[in-house]
């Protein structure tokens, strides 16, 4: 791991956020955050207040890839509507401060759940866990985006035909050896896309539990993290993303990409996959959703990309995470997983 991407310049930092947000304090220490792929993270103490700087990685990176700027705006933009996401305080687009670009917000006291079963909480309790991320999904794609200022967040109309050409630019790109699942998959996805349905939201890009901040005290969410790959977008994206992740095998070595693959549900309290979709279905005021093969296997795609470009991070000695090894070798498993998916509904 390089010394890079592990330390911050203290003193210049400290000094940078002393002139550009109100009551900063004097920095005292900024601690790295383990967990999390991309964009470097850190909590920093001042003698005032704690806070939470998301940086870009030094060095080069993947085009359009670790956007903290996108991040700021959409968490900026999102601040008075039911989505719930810290406080935002500052961007710094002047690498000269830390060497990249960064953000500052505010540190919000709750607890990250890293695992999907959420075995350390009450049955009771996870059925509103779950029930909150379901209800906030909703809330999310029905933000009225020119309302909010993000009318140009991204491109409207063929969301599926232009993230597939984007992600298959990427994996190539990030590519380390020849994969025949994903060769599959790559094959199969563009003659089964579905015709564009004229659906556009704001969407996360990364919805999952340990992308959220829930109260400590309460089955309650106090922020949903991690919005570099939020664009405008289909909201069915979302929803299968997550259903997706949540059929990962319930397994501890896979830390937190495990799901619940293999465990019963409702003897958890958790909602099945076709509950889950059902409800979420029920706020949007939809019957279902079509061509549920395709948005899953299309997700399982998509993640297996980004895990590749992890691969790829680690083997340039850019990862952030020293679990990137681990992250990058799951990306054969996530798009075998997608291949037996389709062979269990008849699609190939």
């Amino acid at each position: 791991m390089s010394q890079a991407i592990d330390q911050l310049p203290e003193d210049r930092l400290g000094a940078y956020l002393a002139a550009h947000v109100a009551d900063f304090g004097k920095l005292q220490r900024a601690e790295k955050f383990e967990g999390g792929q991309s964009n470097p993270t850190f909590l920093l103490t001042t003698d005032r207040a704690r806070y939470v700087l998301r940086r870009k990685p030094p060095g080069n990176v993947l085009p359009s890839a670790h956007a903290v700027d996108r991040e700021y705006r959409v968490m900026k933009a999102l601040a008075d509507t039911p989505v719930p996401v810290p406080r935002m305080r500052v961007l710094c687009e002047d690498d000269s401060v830390i060497g990249s670009m960064f953000f500052v917000m505010d540190y919000l006291d709750g607890t990250v759940y890293w695992d999907a079963p959420l075995a350390a909480i009450a049955k009771a309790d996870r059925t509103l866990m779950y029930d909150r991320m379901n209800a906030i999904l909703a809330h999310l794609h029905q933000v009225d985006v020119a309302a909010v200022g993000l009318a140009d967040f991204g491109k409207p109309g063929n969301y599926f035909e232009r993230q597939l050409g984007r992600w298959t630019k990427q994996y190539r790109a990030a590519e380390t050896e020849t994969i025949p699942a994903m060769e599959q998959l790559m094959a199969w996805l563009p003659g089964r896309m579905p015709a564009d349905d004229g659906r556009v939201a704001l969407i996360h890009g990364d919805y999952r539990l340990d992308n959220m901040i829930f109260a400590k005290d309460r089955p309650e969410v106090l922020a949903v993290l991690d919005w570099e790959l939020s664009t405008l977008g289909h909201p069915f994206s979302d929803i299968a993303y997550q259903c997706m992740q949540l059929r990962i095998p319930a397994d501890p070595n896979l830390g937190n990409l495990g799901g619940l693959g293999g465990l019963d549900r409702h003897a958890l309290g958790i909602p099945t996959e076709a509950e889950y979709v059902a409800r979420y279905c029920a706020r949007m005021g939809l019957a279902e959703i079509p061509d549920w093969s395709f948005y899953l296997a299309f997700s399982f795609f998509r993640f297996a990309a980004i895990l590749q470009g992890i691969m790829k991070r680690y083997q340039d000695g850019t990862a952030s995470s020293t679990q990137a090894l681990t992250y990058g070798q799951m990306t054969r498993p996530m798009a075998e997983m997608a291949i037996e998916f389709l062979r269990e509904q008849g699609e190939l």
